[in-house]
């Protein structure tokens, strides 16, 4: 941190890192090392999923709102997804937009999940009605899908991010 900040002592690095402790930007872990907290960490982006078809997988204010927090209620069970197509347009989640997704095999029914069908991924409205399970689409110009062989809730879509 020395070099990098241009600093000749160690002390001078010990006052700037425990000012930074003090304004929440690191902490320390039970053995002492340094961590971020959630002011600087990001969620990761993990890839992209189709909103059509089913495909393969593939200067410091005290006065601020961290997206994080939020968005987000299990950090470690929790990623983004950019959507890819329209067939969840009129949940008003469109293409280009990001998708806050939390990990989890279950869902209640009407929830909007992202789901492995017949191994492949999309992302619709979960729908179980008397123990027959399909997905939902938002536009209507895409039909339901009903799973033939194999049916996976792989997480929940918990929000929307879109940039205008």
């Amino acid at each position: 941190m020395m070099r990098l900040f241009g600093y000749k002592s160690k002390n001078a690095v010990a006052r700037l890192v425990e000012k930074f402790i003090d304004a929440g930007i690191v902490a320390k872990d039970s053995l002492g090392r340094l961590i971020p907290t959630d002011l600087i960490t990001n969620t990761p982006l993990l890839g992209s999923v189709k909103a059509g078809f089913p495909s393969m997988a593939e200067e410091m204010s005290f006065d601020t709102l961290n997206i994080d927090s939020f968005l987000i209620q299990k950090k470690s069970s929790t990623y983004l997804l950019k959507v890819d197509g329209d067939s969840m347009i009129d949940a008003h989640i469109a293409d280009g937009d990001l998708v806050v997704a939390e990990r989890t095999d279950t869902a209640r029914d009407g929830q909007i999940v992202i789901a492995e069908v017949d191994g492949e991924y999309t992302m619709k409205y979960y729908r179980n009605k008397n123990g027959k399970i399909w997905l939902d689409p938002a536009n209507k110009d895409f039909a339901p899908i009903y799973p033939e062989h194999s049916f996976f809730i792989r997480a929940v879509v918990k929000g929307v991010i879109r940039k205008y």
